[in-house]
């Protein structure tokens, strides 16, 4: 006896899109928009000065260098080369943020010469579309874990942004780990 159709229903697979509706859904989903456009102000060359913090309570390290900041892949990505020093060491790092339009977030990945790690990022931005609140992890190669490290970009004005950083201490408690202030080059 044959199975009704409600029961050959549930357990067959959904039928294929169209290929007219699986080229709409990745056109809405590979097309930068809004929230790409919220990103301009971090585009250009600037100045950085950077503070960090080893642990709570200890005095900061400063150091200074410059960021250079381009759209790529048609808009979709801003990728950010850093160059200075940290630590009384050479520095550089490079990183590449942009919006996920599927997944409805920002999303970021860092790299540097200060480690072999991939810090990977997601956020989201605030009303003001100025303030880009985010979460990263990364590999604490001391602790042998990753660890969450939660991150606030601030668009000041046209010409400056701030990006701040917190990270677990010992205590188990955030504390600011870093801070860097770019200021766009005249």
């Amino acid at each position: 006896m044959a199975a009704p159709a409600a029961e050959k229903a549930k357990t067959s697979p959904a039928a294929m899109p169209s290929q007219e509706e699986m080229m709409k859904a990745w056109m809405a989903a590979a097309t930068p928009g809004e929230a790409h456009k919220k990103l301009e102000p971090i585009v250009g060359s600037f100045d950085v000065k950077t503070t960090s913090w080893m642990a709570p309570g200890k005095p900061p390290e400063e150091s200074v260098g410059t960021s250079e900041n381009k759209w790529i892949l048609g808009n979709r990505f801003v990728e950010q080369n850093v160059s200075g020093t940290m630590m009384g060491q050479p520095f550089s790092g490079i990183g590449f943020t942009g919006y996920d339009n599927y997944k409805k977030k920002y999303v970021g990945t860092w790299m540097d010469n200060m480690g072999t790690m991939i810090m990977t990022t997601t956020a989201a931005v605030d009303a003001s579309g100025k303030k880009f609140s985010g979460c990263s992890t990364i590999d604490d190669v001391v602790m042998k874990k990753p660890v969450k490290i939660k991150s606030v970009l601030t668009i000041l004005d046209n010409d400056h942004h701030r990006f701040e950083m917190w990270a677990p201490a010992p205590d188990g408690k955030n504390f600011k780990t870093l801070e860097i202030v770019y200021t766009r080059k005249k």
